[in-house]
């Protein structure tokens, strides 16, 4: 399973969760009604768009990310990430020396 897949299955499910949160916060919610610190937000309505989004993407990707570290086995976690031939003494799988 390669790095490519582990990250479209974090990054996709977090892209599709982050377009309903935009869907579901900015049909309630005026982007030119918010601020912060009592002071009207500095960006335009596409630009609270934008950002909103990143931002619940990130966060998304952040649940996605844990998901897949707790799915994970023992022997993934514990597996050694070096080619057989070059795994270092201690390394599980490493060829004992001599051979």
């Amino acid at each position: 399973m390669g790095i490519a897949q582990k990250l479209m299955w974090i990054a996709w499910p977090a892209f599709l969760a982050a377009c309903v949160l935009e869907l579901l916060v900015f049909a309630f919610v005026d982007p030119q009604a918010l601020e912060w610190g009592g002071h009207p937000l500095a960006l335009s309505r596409q630009g609270t768009y934008t950002a909103a989004f990143f931002l619940f993407w990130v966060v998304a990707m952040g649940a996605c990310w844990l998901t897949t570290l707790l799915r994970m086995t023992p022997a993934e976690i514990n597996e050694c990430p070096f080619d057989p031939s070059l795994r270092p003494e201690g390394c599980p799988g490493a060829r004992p020396a001599g051979r």
